[in-house]
């Protein structure tokens, strides 16, 4: 046979659907927020903000998410070290404000989101743009060891990444009142 076999995409949205679902419900907020403000969705502060504190952080992370098209752009074809440090630089600081907000606790759910901000392309800078991030001093030490302790050695020292895009992601639902049913 000459074609290669590959799985129902219904087979795999459903696989990425259940990964979400293993994720804390602040990280899936998270997430979703996030999707919102860097895919330009809705708008994240009505939807998203329930206090002024909460305001400003989605305002900062706007203005961080303005240079999420020009990662994409700059996203390396090689592993040139010529095309590293424009690419890998405001990676690194975009991931390290999402690490810093406390809601992406494990590599998974990090790797969850920038998949679908970013695209499938990115997933071979994933693991040294967190490692990089998840290191930096702004974090508190504890959350630092969680962070680096969550990556697992496959995902750090795969030799090949898939580039199939992501089929699932996460939206808002809005609740919908339900009514008895009669007897």
């Amino acid at each position: 046979m000459g074609s290669r076999m590959k799985p129902a995409n219904g087979a795999m949205t459903l696989s990425e659907i259940k990964e979400f679902a293993t994720f804390a419900s602040a990280t899936q907020r998270y997430v979703r927020r996030s999707l919102d403000i860097g895919l330009d969705r809705a708008d994240a502060i009505e939807r998203w903000s329930r206090d002024g504190v909460e305001t400003a952080s989605i305002r900062a992370q706007a203005r961080l998410y303005v240079r999420l098209p020009a990662i994409r752009a700059l996203l390396p074809d090689d592993t040139g070290l010529e095309a590293i440090e424009p690419f890998l630089a405001p990676l690194m600081t975009v991931t390290a404000f999402d690490l810093g907000q406390g809601r992406l606790t494990t590599f998974a759910a990090y790797r969850f989101l920038y998949e679908r901000l970013i695209g499938a392309e990115v997933r071979p800078w994933l693991p040294a743009a967190f490692c990089s991030a998840a290191a930096l001093p702004h974090l508190h030490p504890d959350l630092r060891r969680k962070l680096l302790q969550s990556i697992s050695e496959a995902a750090a020292t795969a030799s090949g990444w898939s580039n199939r895009q992501p089929a699932f992601y996460p939206k808002w639902v809005e609740k919908v009142e339900t009514t008895a049913l009669p007897n």
